[in-house]
């Protein structure tokens, strides 16, 4: 099985089926939707099917890269078409494969207009996501990681809110500025190593000096994408304006990307550099967490305040990932994968009663409880997952970050643990004006509650949700061995960079 092409396979499936959506006929406007919709499915199903393969085939003794299918592509530049898979991707591309599904099947009743472009719209986006994590050369990942932008502004400039045009705009200029600075650095370290291979360059050797421009020209492109503080702004606004679908992606995926690019590249790459700016990073991860939580609490709009609380929990995972040691970077990768479920399924939990009531506004709520219980539990599980309850996801990456980041620095952990406090307030707030109460408004006494739909989405959902939580070996087991070996490749940077500031220098 490990001699297929797995990972081409999984990476363009999608963009078959998104050929086979614009090939989709019926004898009416109403059939091509539905038969859309099918397509778009059991495509997306497919994918899960191959990404579901490739886990059950890795080798989990290993730090190499696996499933590698190599080809030349530009050899007059020695560019090459370069899939590979290690502990730190594997569960990324399963991730973007699990929430597929989920966004068509949210998608199936709310989206009534270009159905047919909606979906190609998800299917091309689906295949650059595995892209992006599954390339290692550094020209293929950055064609997967900007043209991913395309789908996304489409998504939010077409099927999103009132301001989507302006959202949408906003999302595509921060996170492209940021991009050319990321192909400044791109062609700097092509120029200097002669390749774009990534695992050759990380183990090139970059000159101390040169290694701090490059981390900088980096962190402008992955800050963004994360989004770490102050280059958050762009992102409540689009998940405000984007359709449900549209935030369990952006949430679930798209913002592990940048914390992705510091895995793959920054930290590996540029060790001297990650250790010399750590303090820069735990600086913005603390503000990020304690400030972008104060802001929720302020907020009365659901889809708002599930946004502020994905930058509090995207500080977390950056903390965890400059700590350089083991707990801290399984931690940081963890509660990237915890995140993306979690916040994923608390869009989905708005988006279930913005259907019913076209409202996002939390005062338009309460006492969901007597007419919707299925929806209530299903929302209570996912809010205590975000608060980090002991038996869910959420409590293991929180967990191991926070014991990685005490060993690094105990004022850090001391700080990112205000967020866990201040993440309580505002979910439990959260879930009890809209969840609790007296049933007092007379539009909510008809209110459906989950329909066999929607708890066919949130049932595979809260699943992972308690899997990862009570059985995190599942998924940690794998990442060991290839986190083991970035902590070895930072660990001679982080004892340098010490001595050289013990002696003054």
């Amino acid at each position: 099985m490990s001699q297929w092409p797995l990972l081409s396979l999984a990476t363009f499936l999608p963009l078959v089926g998104a050929a086979f959506v614009l090939l989709t006929r019926g004898d009416n406007a109403e059939a091509v939707a539905r038969n859309t919709r099918y397509v778009a499915l059991w495509t997306s199903f497919v994918v899960l099917v191959v990404v579901l393969l490739i886990w059950a085939a890795f080798d989990t003794t290993t730090a190499e890269f696996q499933f590698v299918e190599r080809a030349p592509w530009i050899p007059a530049f020695g560019i090459e078409f370069y899939l590979g898979v290690d502990g730190i991707s594997l569960f990324l591309i399963l991730l973007t494969a699990f929430l597929v599904p989920v966004c068509i099947l949210c998608s199936w009743d709310s989206i009534r207009t270009r159905v047919r472009e909606y979906m190609i719209a998800f299917l091309v986006m689906e295949s650059f996501i595995i892209g992006v994590f599954c390339a290692l050369d550094f020209v293929l990942f950055y064609l997967f990681f900007e043209a991913m932008l395309i789908p996304m502004f489409l998504i939010i400039g077409i099927w999103g809110g009132p301001r989507r045009i302006y959202s949408a705009f906003k999302f595509f200029l921060y996170t492209l500025v940021g991009s050319v600075l990321l192909l400044v650095a791109v062609l700097t370290m092509y120029f200097e190593a002669g390749t774009t291979s990534i695992p050759d360059l990380m183990n090139w050797g970059f000159d101390e000096d040169l290694q701090r421009w490059l981390w900088l020209a980096m962190f402008a492109s992955f800050a963004v994408k994360v989004p770490m503080w102050p280059f958050h702004t762009w992102l409540p606004d689009a998940h405000v304006e984007a359709p449900t679908a549209g935030s369990v992606i952006l949430a679930g995926i798209l913002l592990k990307m940048g914390a992705y690019g510091f895995l793959r590249f920054s930290l590996p790459m540029l060790p001297e550099a990650s250790v010399y700016f750590s303090p820069l990073v735990y600086s913005l991860s603390i503000v990020a967490i304690i400030y972008t939580s104060l802001v929720a609490l302020m907020q009365e709009d659901m889809k708002k305040l599930i946004a502020y609380s994905s930058v509090a929990h995207m500080g977390f995972v950056t903390i965890g990932l400059f700590t350089m040691n083991q707990q801290g970077i399984e931690g940081g990768l963890f509660q990237m994968l915890s995140h993306g479920v979690v916040s994923a399924a608390l869009f989905l939990v708005v988006g279930v009663v913005y259907d019913r009531m076209h409202s996002r506004l939390i005062a338009t709520y309460g006492g969901l409880v007597h007419r919707m219980p299925r929806y209530a539990l299903v929302f209570m599980v996912f809010m205590l997952a975000s608060v980090g309850l002991p038996g869910t996801s959420g409590f293991i990456g929180e967990f191991l970050v926070l014991v990685g980041a005490f060993q690094a620095n105990t004022w850090v952990a001391f700080l990112a643990t205000t967020g866990i406090v201040l993440g309580a307030a505002y979910m439990l707030w959260l879930y009890r004006r809209v969840v609790f109460g007296d049933l007092v408004k007379a539009e909510l006494k008809s209110i459906s509650d989950c329909n066999r739909r929607e708890m066919l989405f949130f049932v595979p959902l809260v699943a992972a949700v308690l899997v990862m939580g009570i059985w995190p070996e599942s998924l940690l087991d794998a990442m060991h061995v290839s986190v083991a070996n970035l902590v070895e490749q930072t660990a001679a940077a982080n004892e340098a960079v010490s001595f050289a500031m013990r002696e003054g220098r």
